[in-house]
């Protein structure tokens, strides 16, 4: 299985359907009949995409990528020949395509960071046809979100819903617009399935920052372009940000996933307030629990980490942590390892609270600390 993230460099031969409720054809369908016929077609779905999509966007951007290459590599595959040819590097434009969505009157909207980091250019298409430069405010590479700003009169605003209360089986409408600037009809394309799965943590792959945690898991079709689109419940509330699928070809096969609105809004507030997302500091350093450690320390269970360092006023020494202890659990979920531990806090922001469970002595406690700003943030 591959991850594929939905902001390709090039427009593809690709059918393109607007999933978006149609008026009736006054030539085919009229009368009182006609009229009872199109109203029996309305839904609660067809309501959430109409009350959705108006503050769908599409974003088209020109990135700039540095490409290295060996002259020789090419003819002599060889690591003799690498050794004395340093490969050469150049810059090329490449353009590529994404979705979003207005967060608020002021014209900022809201993406993921794979479509805009980067962008030496910036087009946004409402789905009224209008057109503006974008501004990229902020983006955080590990969350994989940007926020965008235009500068407009009468922007529509998505309404925003809360990823927390999510109930898997309820329905999922997933909206982009990623060729809006290329289209006569700048409506949204609409894609429906249900909720899935929640609080899905996917591994990152090899050479990637990004860390995909408590996602949101929907076999509602996420389609080439819709990275950043939002992810909508049945009464038309933003409850997640579209961001990848796992596919074999290419297509989609049902699973897709989208970032919690609920974290996106913690790190669009961080942007707009201090221009990046602010880095915690907790002030301990961990490290797993060996076969060698567990042998020394006498210890049966190797789930876990050992404090092997506290700095001097960190949060971590303000709670009382101390080296040698044992982090068994993290806001009461168990950890095997440091990864756990680490990815077990992240999208904690700088004030928010973590309980830790540690063992001392043989004896298990809570200790509950407040994470502070990393001085060398962001």
């Amino acid at each position: 299985m591959k991850i594929r993230s939905w902001a390709p460099p090039a427009l593809l031969a690709l059918g393109i359907a607007s999933g978006m409720a149609r008026a009736a054809d006054p030539g085919i369908v009229s009368g009182t009949g006609g009229d009872a016929i199109a109203g029996s077609r309305q839904s609660a779905i067809t309501r959430a995409a109409a009350r959705a999509g108006a503050a769908v966007v599409s974003i088209s951007v020109i990135q700039t990528q540095v490409v290295q290459e060996s002259p020789f590599f090419s003819f002599f595959p060889d690591e003799f020949f690498e050794r004395f040819s340093p490969p050469m590097q150049y810059r090329r434009e490449v353009p590529g395509l994404g979705s979003g969505f207005i967060m608020n009157k002021e014209g900022y909207i809201l993406t993921n960071s794979h479509v805009a980091q980067g962008a030496r250019q910036i087009k946004v298409t409402l789905t009224d046809g209008r057109q503006f430069e974008g501004k990229l405010i902020g983006s955080d590479p590990n969350f994989d979100l940007a926020v965008i700003r235009i500068e407009g009169a009468n922007l529509p605003v998505a309404a925003i819903g809360n990823s927390d209360e999510l109930i898997v089986g309820e329905w999922a409408i997933a909206i982009g617009n990623p060729f809006g600037y290329l289209l006569n009809d700048t409506k949204p394309s609409v894609t429906v399935g249900v909720v899935s799965a929640t609080r899905r943590d996917i591994k990152p792959e090899a050479g990637t920052s990004a860390v995909y945690k408590n996602m949101i898991q929907t076999d509602a079709a996420i389609n080439p372009g819709n990275s950043g689109g939002p992810l909508v419940n049945s009464v038309g509330e933003v409850i997640g940000i579209n961001t990848f699928i796992f596919s074999k070809g290419g297509g989609s096969i049902g699973l897709g996933f989208a970032i919690p609105i609920n974290t996106a809004k913690k790190v669009f507030d961080e942007i707009l307030q201090f221009g990046h997302v602010r880095n915690v500091w907790i002030g301990v350093q961990v490290q797993d629990i060996t076969p060698y450690l567990a042998q020394g320390m006498s210890l049966i269970n190797r789930d876990g980490v050992i404090v092997s360092k506290i700095e001097r006023g960190s949060p971590a020494a303000r709670a009382g942590i101390r080296v040698g202890d044992i982090i068994r659990k993290v806001n009461g979920e168990k950890i095997r390892n440091s990864d756990e531990a680490g990815r077990s806090i992240f999208g904690a922001g700088v004030g928010d609270s973590v309980t830790l469970t540690t063992e001392r002595d043989g004896k298990e406690q809570e200790a509950k600390l407040v994470l502070g700003e990393a001085k060398d943030s962001p």
